[in-house]
């Protein structure tokens, strides 16, 4: 069985505490006491207080901007959306962050172990790189969904899931759960397709599972490159073996209702993973769209 679940559910209250230092220990040491100065602030500035801005000038591209200040293209694509454009916006500024990761908006009543276990990430760095505030709102969550292996001048996969571009149903992250108030973490993105369409690999690599895995149903996981993982759930059918080796836009399968889809309508469940030191750590998989073919 894999490990891991395309939905992370909400972990339970966790109450954040700062020890003190006794000064008695200190004084009986003969050693002098330190001198706090008054209003000095016990955690760093957020992150999000320290982005620079960097106006475009002709000639750049997104590679040679993250190369200047040494972060990954992923990290500038997510932080400026404008990136995305097939030609960088000479004149324009955009935000750049002292290192690698990514900006999201907390759900409503999450608390900072809630984000810390849907990304992967200690709550005691989040809550201390965000200026150690009471509850997360706009959160910089450090390196995630991207790994310091990758390749500095990838930009995307070199493909599209499906034969098409298709309309998503149900977007990557923080949720509404369809029962009560509670959210949910979606791991991926659900691509709109009826039932039988062809199902591509959207990047050469090997296959490492096939087979039936729970709320994915029938899936298909297939290892790339510079530890990058892709995963086609709710299948009807699979056209591919484990260990076998694929190229981009081969066949792999064709769009299904099997598992527990997250939504009614026909779908490809189509997740995007990292693999870093906490296992296959969830991307934003629409990021990596930058090589599409047209729109049905």
């Amino acid at each position: 069985m894999m490990k891991g679940l395309k939905v992370l559910r909400r972990g339970c209250l966790v109450g954040l505490f700062l020890m003190s230092i006794a000064q008695s220990g200190l004084a009986q040491s003969g050693f002098p006491q330190p001198q706090i100065k008054p209003n000095r602030p016990l955690c760093p500035s957020p992150v999000l207080s320290r982005l620079k801005r960097h106006k475009i000038i002709a000639g750049e591209t997104v590679q040679s901007i993250a190369q200047q200040y040494n972060l990954l293209p992923e990290t500038l694509l997510r932080l400026n959306p404008i990136l995305k454009q097939k030609t960088v916006p000479v004149g324009k500024e955009i935000l750049i962050p002292p290192f690698n990761g990514i900006r999201i908006q907390a759900p409503k009543g999450a608390t900072w172990r809630d984000i810390g276990e849907a990304y992967g990430i200690s709550s005691d760095v989040l809550f201390e790189l965000n200026g150690c505030a009471k509850t997360p709102n706009i959160v910089f969550i450090p390196g995630t969904n991207w790994s310091s292996s990758s390749k500095k001048d990838y930009l995307g996969l070199s493909g599209y899931p499906l034969p098409f571009v298709a309309p998503i149903g149900l977007k990557y992250g923080w949720q509404p759960s369809p029962i009560g108030q509670q959210r949910l973490f979606h791991s991926g993105v659900d691509l709109l397709a009826d039932v039988g369409t062809p199902v591509l690999a959207a990047e050469g690599g090997e296959v490492v599972f096939v087979g039936q895995e729970g709320a994915y149903g029938i899936l298909i996981v297939i290892n790339h490159p510079s530890d990058r993982q892709t995963r086609y759930a709710h299948l009807s059918k699979v056209n591919v073996k484990m260990g076998q080796f694929v190229q981009t836009g081969d066949v792999i399968g064709a769009v299904g209702t099997t598992g527990e889809p997250d939504i009614s309508s026909p779908h490809l469940h189509f997740e995007v993973r990292t693999k870093l030191s906490v296992g296959w750590v969830a991307q934003d998989a629409e990021i990596h769209f930058l090589s599409q073919p047209k729109s049905k």
